[in-house]
């Protein structure tokens, strides 16, 4: 017997499984944050960013915020991508204004024979979150759980902050690539049980961000980040607390270059950046109807969320019919959900992005008709 209320929106989780929909599903990455003035109240409430992320209720609503305002077909858990490197012990905090920084970064063999997959229990703060979100949503929409892939992960280990041009993290893949590829080997094992256990928590389904894998030369990419990512999804679970199938996303920023690549991953759907036309994407590895394919994710630039609504209606419509009109079988066969391209800016002025849903669930259903 689950103990959580039947989902009364299934149309994203429908597109993710190629199967057709009534229009476009869509969701944005980063959809509960700064841009919202409700999140900036509670998370002063709050204190800090992790203040925010590790209470229970806060996460819960700050996740819940979004969909008070607009009609989005998912809910993604409130979190951070660097939950796990901070309970393998690296001591993560984040300053106000700046971004995310590890106390020890790991950056010789001694830190990196140190490195183990976390008890997840150091993590229970997340999986509390993910089934007081779920109860909270009663059947609303879905809600999808998340990881930093095994090279973003690294990269943050390593550089112990973000990076503009990853030399320290690079400077380990090329002169010591064995440290490289044992970390990368623990990241991806942690991830998997970390998503597991968002999954046992009530998870719908899972995504894996790979923000940093378009920084990659052509083959550092397939050997340091693409093979861990499969890593990960060889050890997912298949069906969640429900029973139902938990689809599996996947997004590379600036990963277009190897789509096709990408294609053989063991996943459901692949994000895509803002750089990659839909309708290439889709007939690459969109799939035939009835045969295996994958879902496709993205893409209008964030950036398009600061012109004006009839412009930003305009981008939609494009974006929209450079896919073309998504599978109307009743089968399986080539899909979309509407995403950004990357995560939305914190000064985007929220009446945009009503005009951006609006114009999504519009232009989709009269593609259609």
């Amino acid at each position: 017997m689950t103990p959580f209320a039947p989902l009364q929106n299934d149309t994203f989780l429908r597109a993710c499984m190629r199967q057709a929909t009534p229009y476009t599903p869509l969701w944005l990455m980063r959809q509960a944050g700064r841009y919202l003035p409700e999140y900036c109240a509670t998370r002063a409430r709050a204190g800090s960013f992790m203040g925010l992320a590790t209470n229970t209720d806060f996460a819960t609503e700050v996740t819940l915020q979004p969909l008070e305002r607009y009609p989005l077909d998912a809910a993604i858990l409130f979190s951070d991508i660097l939950t796990v490197p901070d309970a393998m012990g690296l001591g993560l905090s984040f300053a106000l204004g700046e971004g995310p920084r590890f106390a020890t970064a790991v950056r010789d063999e001694a830190a990196v024979a140190k490195l183990e997959v976390p008890d997840m229990e150091k993590l229970r703060y997340v999986f509390d979150a993910v089934t007081s979100i779920r109860k909270a949503l009663n059947g609303r929409v879905p809600l999808i759980g998340f990881s930093g892939s095994p090279w973003t992960l690294a990269c943050y280990m390593v550089e112990g902050k973000g990076s503009d041009d990853y030399r320290l993290v690079k400077t380990m893949l090329y002169s010591r690539p064995d440290l490289m590829h044992r970390i990368l080997a623990i990241n991806a094992d942690a991830v998997a049980s970390y998503l597991n256990a968002q999954i046992d928590a009530g998870a719908q389904a899972v995504m894996i961000f790979d923000s940093w894998g378009g920084v990659l030369a052509d083959g550092a990419f397939q050997e340091f980040s693409l093979e861990y990512t499969r890593r990960v999804l060889a050890q997912l679970k298949r069906t969640g607390t429900d029973g139902q199938i938990v689809p599996r996303l996947v997004f590379t920023k600036g990963g277009g270059l190897w789509l096709k690549e990408m294609a053989a991953l063991d996943c459901e759907v692949l994000g895509l950046d803002w750089t990659v036309n839909l309708g290439s994407a889709r007939s690459l590895v969109g799939g035939v109807e009835n045969g295996p394919g994958k879902a496709l994710q993205g893409n209008i630039d964030p950036n398009v969320l600061f012109a004006p609504p009839a412009q930003i209606a305009k981008e939609v419509g494009r974006v929209l019919d450079s896919f073309g009109v998504p599978y109307q079988g009743s089968g399986t066969g080539p899909t979309h959900i509407f995403n950004l391209g990357h995560g939305i800016s914190q000064y985007t002025p929220p009446e945009n992005v009503a005009a951006l849903v609006e114009a999504v669930h519009t232009h989709s259903k009269g593609q259609r008709a």
